[in-house]
């Protein structure tokens, strides 16, 4: 496996790759990850390779790993791999698609981004459509470039394949760690927090961008406040939106009512968080999947979200959840509705925990990873040709 970003950096592509190595071990497949070093030290899991990064001053959470080192360290574990898998679209794509030239293997690649609805927030200054026609365009090429393509979502495919994609595309979601989703204690993090037992707590995580959409949430705050006055909304996550998100509560006077809490650790003060909340809310429009709608719904907190893109796929048919438009007023009387009802937050919160762990399970996701990467190989030794061979524009 080869990706541009991996843990300590907190998103959602970390934790797929986390997930899916785990599952596909228990499988019997192994995989070895080659990745960014990064600045802060940290204990890997095995079968992890790190290589020199770059620093990034336009996203100073990310890290460019150094291309030649990337491609040197993969080749050194050459006869341990079967099959090179692409996580990332950018450094780690093209040193991918010259790596399976090289060593005539299988390569394929999980679409984890919606470029599409990402790029406007970082270029303002760019027309959308512009951008918007240069994110397919690239896309498109990409995916032409590889042997097989993963989408995490139903919506996701189907915005590969009106790009015009002809590469085959499967739809694999990332699972859930049931195991990991045990334990946690509300009451905890609220006395960490000085955040009284009784007090209405709305929660969303997730990397603080703007593509996430949380100045939506705050609008909705500012809404629900006049029901709810004592309301607070937890934001668990950084991100380069953080400033703006923090001038944009202080400018609306919600200070009180908002709590920053940065990243927090998944094995203990995350799972804190989540429990201490009365409700999980979201509305992110560029979700692929939409994993942390998982794990609270694991974790029996009711939902109150918009449904795009990957978001729609994890909800449909989710009974613990109140699945809203992006109208600020519908939202917040969703919320309040929720908050202040204390039986009906017993019912969907048993009702999500009951979806997610039944329809989820990361094992299930990794047999189907495994599935394709065998399907492959097959065509590889069968002597189909591998679209990794030949060039793309963007080599």
């Amino acid at each position: 496996m080869l990706s541009d970003v991996y843990f300590p950096r907190v998103n959602g592509v970390s934790t797929s790759i986390q997930t899916f190595r785990r599952d596909l071990e228990a499988e019997g497949c192994r995989s070895i990850l080659v990745a960014p070093r990064y600045p802060q030290a940290r204990e890997d899991e095995p079968g992890i390779v790190r290589v020199r990064s770059r620093y990034l001053p336009f996203d100073p959470e990310d890290r460019v790993p150094v291309g030649a080192e990337l491609e040197r360290a993969a080749l050194e574990r050459r006869g341990e791999f079967d099959l090179v898998h692409v996580h990332t679209p950018f450094v780690a794509h093209r040193v991918g698609r010259r790596l399976a030239r090289r060593l005539g293997v299988p390569v394929v690649e999980t679409y984890h981004t919606f470029f599409e609805e990402y790029f406007h927030h970082y270029l303002p200054l760019v027309p959308r459509p512009l951008l918007r026609a240069a994110a397919r365009a690239i896309s498109r090429r990409q995916c032409d470039g590889v042997d097989a393509v993963i989408a995490p979502s139903p919506q996701m495919a189907e915005a590969l394949e009106a790009y015009g994609v002809r590469t085959p595309i499967r739809v694999i979601p990332t699972g859930l760690d049931l195991g990991c989703l045990a334990g946690g204690d509300g009451a905890r993090f609220r006395a960490a927090y000085g955040i009284p037992a009784d007090r209405p707590v709305a929660l969303t995580v997730g990397r603080v961008a703007f593509e996430k959409n949380i100045g939506f949430l705050v609008s909705v705050l500012e809404r629900l406040c006049l029901a709810l006055p004592d309301a607070l909304l937890v934001i668990a996550g950084e991100g380069p939106a953080l400033p703006a998100l923090q001038r944009d509560v202080a400018g609306r006077g919600l200070g009180r009512n908002v709590l920053f809490v940065g990243y927090l650790d998944r094995k203990g003060p995350l799972l804190d968080c989540y429990r201490s909340a009365d409700a999980f809310v979201f509305a992110s429009r560029t979700e692929t999947q939409g994993l942390v709608l998982l794990e609270a719904m694991a974790l029996g907190l009711p939902v109150v979200s918009t449904a795009v893109m990957g978001t729609r796929s994890v909800l449909d048919g989710a009974r613990g959840a109140i699945v809203v438009n992006e109208d600020a007023v519908q939202f917040a009387a969703a919320v309040e509705m929720l908050l202040k009802n204390r039986a009906m937050r017993a019912s969907l919160g048993a009702q999500a925990a009951e979806h997610a762990r039944s329809r989820w399970s990361g094992a299930e996701m990794a047999r189907r990873m495994l599935e394709l990467y065998q399907s492959a190989l097959r065509r590889a030794r069968a002597g189909v040709p591998i679209r990794g061979a030949s060039p793309s524009l963007t080599d």
